[in-house]
């Protein structure tokens, strides 16, 4: 952990509250298999198991739970003497339970594959290693074995692709009076950055994962926390080299000239502007004329000008303000992460080490139990709660995002401390209470739509696991959101003044895609991405609950954009947030909400003025106006017309400093947009 952070280390809690929800083991599993254990936020979550069977094929067993979600696989893998695989077989579910089989095999020199999202064939003209959709995190371990075999240490990816690997570093660990060196390595390749991966002396896997969720040797866990260090320097470096490749500081005056720009606070648009910027301030908004002597001047005309683009519902990771420097946001809210990354990742952000957002802070409370959320601060008592609200206002936290774990006693108690503090209270519906008593007992602001709609069921009690997306796939339809009990929730809102954050990209996800078939959503841009990247879109949605049909989930889908609509009509403040991809799944929540009814001009006043106006920061963000910060996006087009055009971003300012999306996107390995 960088020294700097230390004193806030101290801080941190120390009310980590233990407690392993991992499934066992099955029976099948042999005594002298070789072990991992998963963990999450430093709890043990599951396992993988491999062993060789009498007949030398290898299998592995994969299983973990989170908040009752979780894959398992169980998989039998014959390879070749070069260690690639031949043949693969896995049978189980995925993350989310929906049932899956994968098989893969060799014939003929033809390679042959097929899973619930993909059956295709390819021949072979050499060594190529089958990329898995559904195996285990093992088969990545293989992988990188034959990478370090190759002498190119590259090797080709079926179905598409190509697999690079590097070391970058040897470290001693030591766990239990036993110590050996281990090797870091970046693979790259398969995804816009590389994975890091950890070794032994044999090439064999010790660990793989990040601070959120790692695998690792059993009987070493408790060195997890260095290799995690050893990851984020690795990360820190090559953020670093983008950061001093891709930020352009001005060296005087910027003018964006000839603009179309919105007016946020009234969501109107001024045809033929200029906007002076100077240092990390709008100076002057007026008619286009001639720029100032030595100015740098933007063309801007037949673009719109627009006040840089917030997400409201972020997890913030690796190369995540990358990608939402290149699609125009230039403000995100953390709601849940880890606590010390986060505030590792906003330091290195603001003295310019690394690329990204500005990022405002929400800390995450959660109870212990066998669905608790991946996070160290674990309450169960009033004193508890009181003690981490405290300790995240002292760190910078402006808000508290409860979940579903947290007992619903405690939830009166956590709002006062919170508005005590100034802070802002919103989250998951606890289980065993609605959304409507949250909101009586204090919640600002409720996350996703899903929540929502079990305001509507409180038949259902149990909402910490896959339950809260299933009734509301099967139920919501039936909502009348026109009838008397969503008037009678929508008047609560307006008294609370509560604000609403639906997410609905994530749950379009969820409800609309089917395995096999591009998404909507993904259509315009996957083409543009890494080919192992634009696999996982085709994977489907949520499985299907007992009796319900495809066509259920979508119409319920439907008829929860329709509750967002009909509280949009009611006054209620709608955020715009994403939960999901950063950059991309903000493009599509403000498409999402003018296909609920919203016009173009008010989702774009949702995502600039309305989130500065809600995380009370719009005396400096959310508007193009003198004395405001220089957080702007120009896009092509007219957005007013066709908010699909927001996607078209041509520059990103971000505190006066210039981003060309176009770059970014050549940095992660995205193909440029046809223009």
């Amino acid at each position: 952990m960088p020294r700097l952070l230390l004193a806030l280390l101290l801080l941190t809690s120390a009310a980590v509250a233990q407690h392993d929800a991992a499934p066992p083991l099955p029976d099948s599993v042999p005594k002298d298999a070789e072990l991992y254990e998963i963990r999450m936020m430093g709890n043990l979550a599951g396992h993988v198991a491999a062993w060789r069977q009498p007949d030398g094929t290898l299998r592995t067993f994969y299983e973990y739970n989170d908040r009752g979600r979780g894959p398992l696989s169980d998989t039998v893998i014959t390879l070749d003497r070069s260690g690639y695989p031949t043949r693969i077989d896995s049978t189980g579910h995925d993350y989310l339970k929906g049932k899956v089989e994968e098989h893969f095999y060799i014939a003929n020199g033809v390679a042959h594959w097929k899973n619930k999202a993909e059956d295709g064939s390819q021949p072979l003209t050499g060594p190529a290693f089958y990329s898995d959709m559904y195996g285990t995190p093992y088969q990545f371990g293989l992988m990188v074995k034959a990478l370090l075999a190759s002498p190119t240490k590259s090797i080709a990816i079926l179905p598409q692709g190509e697999a690079k690997i590097a070391k970058l570093s040897d470290k001693t660990v030591t766990s239990a009076g036993q110590s050996q060196t281990v090797s870091l390595y970046a693979v790259t390749g398969l995804d816009i950055a590389p994975a890091y991966v950890w070794l032994d002396r044999k090439n064999d896997l010790f660990a793989n994962g990040s601070a959120w969720w790692i695998m690792v040797r059993k009987g070493w866990s408790a060195v997890t926390p260095e290799l995690v260090q050893a990851q984020t320097d690795a990360e820190a470096a090559r953020a670093r080299t983008l950061a001093h490749k891709l930020a352009h500081k001005p060296k005087g005056v910027v003018v964006f000239q000839d603009a179309t720009v919105f007016d946020a606070p009234n969501a109107t648009f001024i045809p033929h502007q200029d906007v002076v910027v100077s240092g990390n301030r709008i100076v002057s908004v007026g008619p286009t004329g001639k720029a100032p002597k030595g100015a740098q001047v933007i063309d801007a005309r037949g673009k719109t000008l627009l006040p840089g683009l917030w997400d409201m519902h972020a997890h913030v990771s690796d190369n995540d303000g990358l990608l939402n420097l290149q699609a125009g946001v230039t403000t995100v809210r953390d709601l849940a992460n880890d606590t010390e990354q986060l505030l590792a990742r906003k330091q290195r952000i603001e003295s310019g080490e690394e690329l990204g957002t500005r990022i405002v802070m929400a800390g995450f409370l959660d109870g212990p139990g066998p669905f608790q959320g991946p996070t160290k601060v674990l309450v169960s008592t009033p004193e508890e709660a009181r003690k981490e609200i405290q300790n995240y206002k002292r760190l910078g936290f402006v808000q508290i995002k409860v979940y579903s774990s947290i007992k619903p006693e405690l939830v009166p108690v956590i709002a006062e401390e919170a508005h005590k503090l100034g802070m802002r209270v919103s989250g998951h519906i606890p289980a065993g209470m609605i959304a409507s008593q949250a909101v009586a007992q204090g919640f600002d602001e409720i996350q996703h739509v899903n929540f929502l709609a079990l305001n509507f069921m409180p038949d259902v009690k149990e909402t910490r696991n896959p339950g809260r997306f299933l009734e509301p796939g099967k139920r919501a339809a039936d909502i009348d959101v026109n009838g008397p009990e969503v008037k009678q929730f929508i008047a609560l809102l307006q008294q609370h003044g509560t604000t609403l954050d639906p997410t609905l990209a994530t749950f379009e996800g969820m409800y609309n895609d089917v395995a096999g078939q591009l998404p909507e959503r993904w259509q315009p841009v996957a083409d543009r991405l890494p080919v192992q990247w634009k696999r996982g879109f085709l994977t489907g949605g949520l499985p299907l609950a007992e009796g319900v049909t495809p066509q259920r989930y979508r119409d319920s889908y439907a008829n929860m954009m329709r509750l967002v609509k009909a509280m949009y009509d009611a006054g209620i403040p709608i955020e715009a947030g994403t939960d999901d991809t950063p950059g991309f799944a903000l493009h599509r929540e403000l498409e999402l909400e003018v296909k609920a009814g919203i016009p173009p001009a008010a989702a774009l006043r949702i995502a600039t003025y309305g989130a500065a106006r809600i995380m009370k920061m719009d005396d400096q963000l959310g508007a193009i106006a003198p004395g405001k910060l220089a957080d702007l996006a120009l896009v092509e087009g007219d957005p007013a017309a066709d908010i699909r055009n927001i996607r078209h971003t041509r520059l990103t300012m971000k505190d006066g400093v210039l981003y060309d999306p176009a770059e970014i996107d050549g940095a992660l390995g995205i193909k440029p947009e046809k223009q």
